[in-house]
């Protein structure tokens, strides 16, 4: 399995757009699956719709909702970008909201 970590932007060869590996790395060490959520060149505002910019100049928007748990060792995913630890924080959040309780 390639080495993938929070906060790689891949490809999976059979669906379109590009995604957010959102899981920790201690997750995806131990499991070898990972969390993924779409990122999108266009989404609505909103509190959990996170724009963030990888260093090669993939950009775009996290759309947090839609997470999903992948095993990569099934699929073809490929990197293509990395974000800041800032971004990498900024979705953490947003994905952390969803679950806290009232």
């Amino acid at each position: 399995m390639k080495d993938f970590y929070q906060g790689d932007i891949i490809k999976i060869s059979s669906l379109p757009g590009t995604f957010f590996v959102v899981s920790n790395n201690a997750f995806i060490r131990s499991t070898g699956m990972f969390h993924i959520c779409p990122l999108v060149q266009d989404a609505p505002e909103g509190a959990l719709h996170v724009p963030v910019s990888g260093t090669k100049g993939t950009s775009g928007v996290v759309i947090c909702e839609q997470i999903k748990l992948i095993d990569p060792e099934a699929r073809a995913c490929s990197k293509k970008d990395r974000v800041s630890y800032r971004d990498i924080m900024e979705v953490s959040d947003a994905l952390q909201a969803i679950f806290e309780y009232d």
